[in-house]
């Protein structure tokens, strides 16, 4: 008897009670799959709720456990053909990476064959079948089966093995007359060559492995770009924390796991430290860059009963905090949850496709039975009404309908990269092709993600040195702003700094200091600015450095040619309302909001989906994090923190806001693309069909006519290589590079 599994560690249970299990599945080659588990599962009594990512191939069901165990819902899965088992990310990778490295060896090896199958085929044709001499013929046909066989059996392990677990469980897939083509037609191939016929068939049954191959790969690829981040979330909240434990005598300092940490614990995180876990503060003060968290790269002042939020960096003082919130009820936490259930409800999309995936096999079984039969009918042998069921098969195989998307997505990314930027979503250009508003975040979006100082031309050249000099020996914000920005070589010798004060150190028989207007000892210092500046002093000389994000150089242009194109602009920062509103004067935006949390910019998202608005979200934050998967589509710098970047449809480099332009521009062109090489799919098999089912169609001409088909298609898409106004719209500099050209070796690191 089977033993039934008990996946009880891996539920967790939600505020209502109800229960949640998160699934790996095996098995899913098509989206058909995709209604196939949702349907098995919500039939089971006690499931509440079923959804599955196709990108991730993450199923996340919600359900009574009183009335259901865990153990249940991969029964029934399996049931269908589908191994399931509970979803843990480096099993899921590796999983992943082990059958892409399948992928690739079978294409390789179906590639090798066709290649050299082609060449015996065309020497066959060359020679005139006719007039060679039956000894050579049947040598190249014989050749052409010890190449054929072995490669078919080896490279075609995808489908078959996919086409054997649909009709074990019933069903029919896309996998299923690929699987009967192949077969039928090397049967057919080795009939012939042993019958010393004109013509055999082992170069129709390779091509249509190749392309189909080569689809799947493409496929897959574009799949693995959009992993999960949880592994980027574990860094965030990095991995040990300095916990209080009370001993015999008096408290003591232990290392732990971040992992072991509950709320109501004490910890202690040092100047320089990333924050644990969400908690309060019970003791010291300080700057913390919440940068990670919301995108604002100015320290923020907290002190005691201030929260501070797992993620941020403590940038200066010791701080001890009493945890309100830790393990997977942290902020961070809350952003990947939202994160995923927005990534799942962006699968609803492929609801069309799922429908035309499960009528096409059944239909393409059907037309061929069909062909066979009427062809008997009418008095034709077994032999030839088999070769045009064949014919049938093999030329409506989706090799056009499998190429007529990623090969306008190959193209693209190459536009893409030309105009600075790099597709990350398999499905964003279809989708950033019908953007119609935009919602941008402010800091780090439409200004520059680092701030600089804002009036380094009216400070002397050798003061602004010592200042960034000195700066390198500090953690303030501000300090490593100004570092940053002016780009000094080398921290001078002997600093010492005085944490919340600033940092001193000897030079020249004096003393040079940088900090606050205070400690610089410079009098009426403090004023409306006193947050983002920072003093310098060296005697008598002293200067104030006001360290500013400055807004991206081409971002009023841009706004101002999105806005005649008639998209909607919109500004959602959490950054304060009076820091927005500058931003949002100089460049025309009337619609923004100042001070907005995740679950705040969701609401506005979805209240404009209700308006039947299809929105791209830009932003670089965590906090845009929820939002980018929410928004329709989705943009992000190149700065971005990686979590945010993995959410985007696609991420930009430079400091130029141009990129956004050319992104809308160049998917706009390949959606018109791609609906055109759809329309030549479909329109090769309106005409194709009819032909083949006539029996004017051989199985070499339906296989010729199938790769024709696919080139045909991939001619198209080649198209948006050409001369367009996206090759025109990524800025220049003075070198004639694109802006984002410098920048190219952070993807390399």
């Amino acid at each position: 008897m089977a033993a039934t599994p008990d996946y009880s560690h891996f539920v967790k249970t939600d505020k209502e009670g109800r229960s949640r299990l998160d699934l790996a599945i095996d098995g899913i080659t098509c989206a058909a799959c995709l209604d196939d588990i949702e349907t098995a599962m919500k039939r089971l009594p006690g499931v509440i709720l079923a959804r599955l990512n196709l990108t991730s191939h993450r199923l996340a069901v919600t359900f009574d456990a009183a009335r259901i165990d865990s153990g249940a819902l991969t029964g029934a899965l399996e049931a269908i053909g589908y191994r399931a088992y509970p979803f843990e990310q480096r099993k899921v990778e590796a999983d992943e990476a082990a059958r892409f490295s399948l992928l690739l060896k079978c294409l390789g090896v179906a590639v090798f064959a066709a290649m050299n199958i082609m060449l015996l085929s065309i020497s066959v044709w060359s020679g005139e079948a006719e007039s060679m001499t039956p000894e050579t013929r049947d040598f190249f046909h014989l050749l052409s089966a010890l190449i054929a066989l072995p490669a078919a059996a080896y490279a075609g392990q995808p489908f078959y093995i996919s086409a054997w677990t649909a009709l074990r469980q019933g069903r029919l897939n896309m996998d299923v007359p690929i699987t009967i083509g192949v077969f039928l037609a090397l049967a057919l191939s080795v009939y012939e060559t042993e019958h010393h016929a004109l013509h055999a068939y082992f170069d129709s049954a390779i091509m249509l492995l190749t392309f189909l191959l080569a689809g799947r790969v493409m496929d897959q690829a574009m799949r693995r770009k959009t992993r999960a981040a949880a592994g980027n979330l574990a860094a965030l909240k990095g991995e040990n924390a300095l916990r209080f434990e009370s001993g015999a005598e008096e408290e003591k300092l232990v290392l732990v796991p971040v992992a072991a940490l509950a709320a109501g614990d004490r910890v202690l995180v040092r100047a320089g430290e990333r924050i644990p876990a969400d908690g309060e503060i019970e003791q010291g003060s300080s700057a913390l860059d919440e940068s990670a968290i919301t995108g604002e790269t100015t320290g923020k002042k907290v002190g005691v009963g201030d929260m501070a939020y797992a993620g941020s960096i403590n940038a200066e003082g010791a701080l001890t905090l009493r945890v309100t919130a830790a393990g997977h009820a942290a902020l961070i936490d809350e952003a990947a949850r939202l994160i995923e259930a927005a990534s799942a409800a962006r699968s609803r999309y492929m609801r069309l496709s799922d429908r035309v995936s499960r009528l096409y096999a059944p239909a393409v079984h059907l037309t061929a039975l069909a062909t066979g039969l009427v062809w008997l009918a009418l008095g034709a042998s077994a032999h030839d009404a088999l070769v045009t069921a064949i014919s049938v098969l093999i030329i409506t195989c989706p090799c056009a309908l499998a190429l007529a998307v990623p090969t306008v997505q190959a193209m693209a990314s190459g536009a893409f990269f030309r105009s600075s930027l790099f597709l990350n979503d398999a499905t964003g250009l279809e989708k950033l092709g019908e953007v119609d508003a935009i919602v941008f975040d402010k800091t780090g979006t439409l200004t520059l993600p680092e701030p600089r100082v804002a009036n380094a031309q009216e400070i002397a050249p050798d003061l602004l040195e010592l200042a960034a000099r000195l700066a390198r020996s500090s953690h303030h914000p501000l300090a490593l702003a100004l570092a940053r920005s002016v780009g000094a070589s080398a921290p001078l010798p002997d600093a010492r700094e005085t944490p919340g004060q600033g940092v001193a150190a000897p030079f020249d028989d004096g003393e040079v200091r940088l900090g606050s207007a205070a400690f610089c000892g410079v009098e009426g210092g403090a004023g409306p600015d006193e947050a983002s500046s920072i003093f310098v002093r060296k005697g008598e000389r002293w200067a104030r450095m006001l360290i500013r994000q400055t807004k991206r150089p081409d971002a009023a242009e841009v706004v101002a040619g999105l806005r005649k194109k008639k998209f909607k602009i919109f500004i959602l920062s959490g950054d304060r309302p009076e820091a927005v509103a500058p931003i949002a004067a100089h460049l025309g935006v009337t619609d923004w909001r100042g001070g907005q949390k995740p679950a705040d910019k969701i609401a506005f998202i979805e209240d404009l989906k209700a308006q039947g608005a299809r929105v791209l979200m830009v932003g670089d934050g965590l906090n845009d994090a929820p939002a980018l998967a929410a928004a329709y589509a989705s943009l992000s710098p190149i700065d971005a923190v990686h979590l945010t970047q993995t959410q985007a449809d696609a991420v930009f480099l430079g400091e130029r806001l141009a990129p956004v332009a050319a992104a809308l521009e160049i998917a706009r062109r390949a959606r018109a693309l791609m609906r055109q090489n759809l329309a030549l799919a479909i329109g090769y098999n309106t005409i194709a069909v009819p032909v083949a089912m006539s029996g004017h169609a051989s199985p070499l001409f339906a296989a010729l006519a199938m790769s024709g088909s696919s080139i045909l298609v991939t001619i198209n898409a080649l198209r948006l290589r050409g001369p367009g106004k996206s090759a025109n719209l990524a800025p220049k500099d003075a070198k004639g590079e694109g802006a984002g050209a410098p920048r190219l070796s952070r993807l390399a690191s």
